[in-house]
């Protein structure tokens, strides 16, 4: 019995941590926030809209808005044309998530 448990306990460890590291930047930046809305459905849905919506790239950078909101006020101001033109892709990433993850 004590066996059966450890075993169990071992299996649902590797697959939460399998899980975690398939999740990509922005579905773990998600999950990472502290924002009391932020649970894993949510940020698991939120994630497969930035795989089909964002490249890897774009994907980090976006992730790095989870931690710092001031870094998205920079690039969304900024005069920069790669970040006008990331703020585009971002922006339509947004508006997919809003419609598929509520």
């Amino acid at each position: 019995m004590i066996r059966k448990t450890v075993t169990l306990l071992c299996t649902a460890g590797l697959l939460a941590t399998a899980t975690a590291t398939l999740a990509g930047p922005v579905e773990r930046a998600c999950r990472q926030s502290d924002r009391p809305q932020a649970s894993a459905a949510l940020c698991g849905c939120i994630g497969r809209v930035a795989d089909q919506t964002l490249s890897r790239a774009d994907q980090r950078q976006a992730a790095d808005f989870f931690k710092d909101s001031d870094k998205a006020q920079e690039v969304k101001m900024s005069d920069r044309r790669s970040h006008k033109e990331f703020w585009d892709r971002y922006k339509r990433f947004g508006q997919t998530a809003e419609l598929y993850c509520s």
